[in-house]
């Protein structure tokens, strides 16, 4: 119901902004609002169509990994925590395998793999949902805890940084790892009250704390890398980690005497059918964030921002990130051409120039992730979800701000 209420809003926000611009003389906004909608579709169809093949392999894997008995292992291993978490889960259930699978994968900035353990992880979730059409309180924690973003090791900004000439491409670093902990930590807190989830207890309490010694752990050490190394041990790691899975699952399923070919082949069907489930859901989300941007609805959100704190007498300079913060729970391609766009006006090493790779590394696409994840086992009913993941940007977006002001400005 929510998600119908913001597309509405889009699409009405849009028009009226493009018929001001039409009176005061701009005759171009709604022919580029139409292109808008015909390119957006025709990306929504393409994003399916090239998540086809990953899904198809990593279902075929996660298959291997049921059948072998590792994700019921993994399971039985989470359940301290997860079932605190994920009450309505029974205890041992192989979702916590495939959820686990999907927020290591998100950590490690593994996005091809994540997407497809996340589908997965949903189906098994949808399996318990007595409701089909509204999403359980399982689904809405684990979606928030993909929007919040966690990314240990944000590799692709770091790039992006070192092609636009940042003197030091991974002085982010520790800023997006700080932002993005503080917004998974606010996720947690935020779908708890609404679920009435117990925080304080040792589970919880003891991973929360384990987090955030990862985290000045990962901190401590990058500090004392050079860029090239940096880069080089988290793609390393990250990679020979994936791989160590795939392996892993295939020996598991050999010594249980499963025939893994015929496995794989059955989970890969599965994702086929995934993907293409999806398509309309992307469609329609990502049709209505072409419009948004076209009509210059951005645009005039934006300048109304900046004009509210320059009146209030407040420092402005984060204003010229905003378009990449704004855009980053719809799109995070658009959000990914905001902080390139704002690095090459500003400049890479210019306070707007970081600010906008820390937005783009402190969450994750909150209305992607949602189309995707409850377009692909067909709930409609998301109750509090978007609002949980949207407080979830606002609190990544605020940290992001404070943690600029205190390294950079």
């Amino acid at each position: 119901m929510v998600l119908n209420y913001i597309w509405i809003s889009f699409i009405l926000v849009a028009f009226v902004i493009a018929t001001v611009q039409l009176c005061m003389g701009n005759t171009e906004v709604f022919p580029a609002i139409i292109e808008s909608t015909f390119a957006s579709s025709k990306t929504a169809f393409d994003i399916s169509l090239g998540l086809t093949g990953t899904l198809a392999l990593w279902m075929g894997i996660m298959k291997i990994g049921e059948k072998g008995g590792l994700v019921h292992a993994l399971a039985r291993a989470l359940n301290p925590l997860f079932r605190r978490l994920f009450p309505e889960i029974p205890e041992g259930h192989p979702v916590f395998g495939h959820i686990f699978m999907n927020l290591g994968a998100n950590m490690l900035g593994l996005d091809n793999a994540a997407t497809p353990l996340g589908l997965k992880a949903m189906e098994g979730m949808q399996e318990l949902n007595p409701h089909k059409e509204r999403a359980t309180n399982a689904m809405i924690m684990f979606l928030v805890l993909n929007t919040s973003g966690l990314t240990l090791v944000p590799v692709s900004i770091l790039v992006y940084r070192a092609q636009m000439g940042a003197a030091q491409p991974t002085d982010v670093f520790i800023p997006i790892l700080l932002a993005t902990t503080i917004a998974t930590m606010a996720g947690i807190i935020i779908t708890s009250i609404y679920q009435r989830i117990n925080l304080f207890n040792r589970a919880i309490v003891g991973t929360l704390l384990a987090l955030c010694l990862l985290v000045s752990g990962m901190a401590f050490c990058a500090s004392r890398l050079s860029r090239e190394d940096m880069n080089l041990w988290s793609t390393t790691v990250a990679n020979v980690l994936l791989f160590g899975i795939i392996v892993a699952f295939i020996v598991a399923g050999v010594r249980k005497r499963v025939n893994v070919y015929e496995a794989f082949i059955e989970g890969a069907k599965g994702g086929f059918e995934t993907a293409v489930r999806i398509i309309p859901y992307l469609v329609a989300i990502l049709v209505a964030i072409g419009i948004f941007r076209a009509s210059g609805a951005m645009d005039v959100l934006i300048g109304g921002i900046e004009k509210g704190f320059r009146l209030a007498g407040l420092n402005a300079d984060f204003v010229g990130a905003l378009p990449t913060a704004l855009m980053k729970p719809l799109s995070g391609s658009g959000a990914r051409g905001m902080m390139v766009d704002a690095m090459s006006t500003y400049g890479a090493d210019s306070f707007v120039g970081r600010l906008s790779c820390i937005f783009q590394g402190a969450t994750d696409t909150t209305f992607y992730i949602l189309a995707v994840y409850f377009g692909s086992v067909g709930v409609h009913n998301t109750r509090h979800a978007v609002t949980a993941g949207l407080l979830t940007d606002l609190v990544g977006v605020v940290a992001a701000i404070v943690v600029a002001y205190l390294f950079f400005y």
